[in-house]
């Protein structure tokens, strides 16, 4: 599972008073970090930046790129031309720089999808459509043939194409954690080589602090059973990142159990493990969540 680090955000208190000042080191520390934890992209979320997101966003690829030259960049903003600013001063990397998002709206995607192409940038093709939230898989699958046709017409690859189904948080919309499993199972059919991600931890959105980690843990492991390539997350969550590379095993294994009803008795298992198994019942609608799901 490829990790998409979050964290270099205008919305956190420290880079939102970088950028605003124009501060290289904590925007810089915080690239170095994410290298650190094994990041293996680094989303750049300048959020709407409508006043100076033109001159903002190429400032930040060059200081991040002055330090973590080899980490491919996500450029993230509703700003249109700041994301073709950006694209402008980009640095080759490994990897090709990544754009978040580009909505399945007319209006949004016949503006950028010709900059992707000009750029030879991956996009991520966000499930938002006219109508907002799509209601169901079918939904969602319809939305994702109309961008990616329009796409493949204007020479991109589906291989460039990154499906974001559109994650909801799970003490909201409860009936949601199906149908983004679903639609995911499904993509390959209609859009073939074309990989996936999502905000990972939009599940977790409106949970006390304590108990996002699980929840964003647990919905990975589900999400990745589905044929997830990718996941915006949090650098920090140690425990996810060992998840995603491979290194417990064990965590995958209870949750798989347990989606298909196959998990031991909750007096045979560990804390931790028991945890999981509670977490996964709540995330696939088997109980109704309350924030102390772990109490229960």
């Amino acid at each position: 599972m490829l990790l998409i680090g979050e964290s270099l955000n205008v919305m956190g208190k420290t880079i939102g008073a970088a950028l605003k000042a124009r501060d290289a080191k904590p925007i810089q520390d915080e690239a170095l970090l994410q290298k650190e934890k094994g990041m293996d992209y680094i989303d750049i979320n300048l959020g709407p930046s409508k006043k100076d997101g033109v001159e903002l966003m190429p400032w930040v690829v060059q200081t991040v790129q002055e330090v973590v030259p080899d980490v491919p960049l996500v450029l993230d903003t509703s700003n249109i031309d700041a994301i073709e600013a950006g694209l402008k001063v980009y640095k080759e990397t490994p990897q090709p720089p990544l754009i978040n998002s580009i909505m399945c709206r007319p209006e949004r995607y016949e503006k950028m999808v010709p900059i992707a192409a000009e750029y030879n940038a991956d996009f991520i093709a966000l499930m938002w459509g006219p109508e907002g939230l799509p209601r169901d898989e079918n939904e969602r699958a319809a939305l994702c043939v109309e961008l990616v046709y329009y796409a493949n017409e204007a020479g991109i690859a589906n291989e460039k194409i990154w499906v974001d189904g559109v994650v909801t948080p799970v003490n909201v919309q409860q009936d949601q954690v199906e149908p983004m499993m679903k639609f995911y199972d499904m993509l390959q059919d209609f859009a073939p080589g074309a990989k996936s991600t999502c905000g990972l931890s939009n599940i977790s959105n409106g949970v006390p602090a304590h108990l996002r980690p699980i929840l964003n843990q647990t919905y990975m492991v589900m999400l990745e059973r589905s044929g997830m390539y990718s996941v915006i997350s949090d650098p920090l969550d140690d425990v996810l990142t060992d998840i995603a590379k491979g290194r417990r095993q064990d965590i995958v294994d209870i949750i798989n159990k347990t989606t298909d009803n196959e998990q031991p008795p909750i007096s045979e298992l560990s804390k931790e493990m028991a945890d999981y198994v509670k977490t996964v019942e709540v995330i696939l609608g088997r109980k109704l969540y309350s924030d102390s799901w772990l109490e229960l």
